[in-house]
């Protein structure tokens, strides 16, 4: 099994070949990953902080799309207050096309 660690903008993602990632919304620019660990069976490379001869070809597959609905309720009893308010994260697909170490 291949997998890696990657940092995408400030967050950590364990992909591998052939997978969709949801990542933070990257507004039309080309995702430049860290790689951070190389998994390749019993092969393992840790960067210190990154691998530098690990290269990983992504494809962007949706640049905005929209994420679950988050509902935030606030209420306080005796008082008459209620607040709602509903949040919906931009996402971007990736598809990780092919991890060479």
């Amino acid at each position: 099994m291949k997998y890696a660690v990657v940092r995408i903008k400030g967050h950590q993602y364990k992909v591998s070949e052939g997978e969709e990632v949801l990542v933070d919304y990257l507004g039309g620019e080309k995702p430049e990953p860290e790689i951070l660990l190389v998994v390749d069976d019993e092969k393992v490379s840790v960067g210190k902080p990154v691998v530098k001869e690990a290269k990983i070809t992504i494809k962007v597959l949706a640049d905005l799309e929209k994420g679950e609905k988050i509902h935030i309720r606030k209420y306080k009893s005796k008082s008459r207050y209620k607040k709602h308010i509903g949040f919906r994260a931009s996402l971007t697909r990736l598809l990780i096309e092919k991890i060479t170490a």
